[in-house]
């Protein structure tokens, strides 16, 4: 990437067993006003319905849509992001979960707050229980900051004028979401991705960007520009958060910067993507993780 220019955008789908959700989420991508290099569906163990979801979209899609795939042996989110961050070609990583939406106007705002030295932090509209059944159900539901049944309805406002104004916390620890976040890749391969450690729910997101704020990468947040609906799910387990919890504290008070476990391993692999034959899997219900 010459200087100055803006960068190469991949955006990386995180998701497990919705392919309801994910049909609107990809349909939300189609809709971009600067479309990404590539989509990159980072899938934790879905079963049939989603690779045949991603399948048919593929055919149509306006950018190269990629299916990464690994067995589901529990929640490992962290291991089939890196796998996608391994895979993606693009200079700059926006990185959402499966529940989320993106305004139009998303990857334009995300690709224009881009500057090196820093990641940035995204938000998020949380839409409530019946709003997401209308939507799930093909409703047209037109989504603006007035429509009912939204939580953080501030969030809703797109406003690009003013993006650039808001700051918010620059701690790289308060509030990270992992769910809507934005990075530079090559920042990713430094620190080494993801703590594939943290298996479970939770604190990897924190984890990472702990380790980066360490490399001397800062926190950015970004409100008004980067406009993202998140649709109402039951909470996955949180099982494995008082574990996770002991990792992150023993992370922050170590001076870890590299993941012990992380990115490097997937770097040589080919560029295929699923196996041909998926497993049958029992997994946990539909939407319990992301």
């Amino acid at each position: 990437m010459s200087h100055g220019a803006a960068p190469t955008l991949s955006l990386i789908i995180a998701t497990y067993n919705w392919p309801e959700a994910l049909a609107l989420v990809l349909a939300a991508a189609r809709r971009q006003t600067r479309l990404p290099l590539e989509v990159l569906v980072a899938d934790d163990g879905s079963r049939a319905p989603t690779r045949d979801l991603i399948a048919r979209e593929a055919a149509t899609f306006p950018v190269p849509l990629i299916h990464v795939w690994h067995e589901d042996t529990g929640f490992r989110l962290g291991a089939i992001r890196n796998r996608a961050i391994a895979r993606a070609r693009g200079d700059y990583i926006v990185q959402i979960d499966g529940d989320i939406m993106l305004h139009p106007g998303a990857l334009a705002a995300h690709a224009r707050h881009a500057r090196r030295g820093s990641f940035v932090q995204g938000s998020r509209v949380l839409c409530g229980e019946s709003l997401t059944r209308r939507l799930l159900a093909g409703e047209p539901v037109p989504l603006t900051p007035l429509t009912p049944g939204l939580g953080n309805r501030i969030n809703a406002l797109h406003l690009p004028l003013l993006d650039r104004l808001f700051t918010g916390s620059r701690d790289p620890l308060r509030r990270i979401r992992g769910g809507h976040i934005a990075f530079w890749r090559d920042d990713l391969l430094r620190v080494n991705g993801y703590d594939e450690r943290y298996e479970g729910w939770g604190r990897e997101d924190s984890d990472l960007t702990l380790r980066l704020h360490r490399f001397g990468v800062q926190r950015r947040n970004l409100k008004f520009g980067a406009v993202a609906w998140h649709l109402w799910h039951r909470e996955a387990s949180r099982d494995a958060v008082t574990r996770n919890d002991a990792r992150l504290a023993d992370a922050i008070a170590s001076d870890i910067v590299r993941a012990p476990r992380g990115i490097d391993q997937y770097l040589g692999e080919s560029t295929a993507t699923e196996p041909l034959a998926m497993p049958r899997s029992t997994g946990t219900a539909a939407g319990a993780r992301p």
